[in-house]
């Protein structure tokens, strides 16, 4: 899942602002993964600080529900 993540945060690292690199990844996330990979992604961010997940993709990840 954090490999994962990644490669969506490597993708939206391009956009100039950062801000709607973040509105992007979320996004991603949000539409296009499974809801019980949303909160095993979302349990990693909680439980271990985001371990192993690029800031940007963990910045965008706390902006998800949970």
């Amino acid at each position: 899942l954090v490999r994962g993540a990644n490669r969506i945060g490597e993708f939206f690292a391009a956009t100039p602002d950062a801000a709607e690199a973040r509105a992007g990844i979320a996004g991603h996330v949000q539409r296009y993964w499974a809801p019980a990979l949303r909160q095993r992604l979302l349990r990693h961010l909680q439980d271990t600080g985001g371990e192993g997940l690029d800031p940007l993709v963990a910045d965008a990840l706390r902006s998800l529900p949970g």
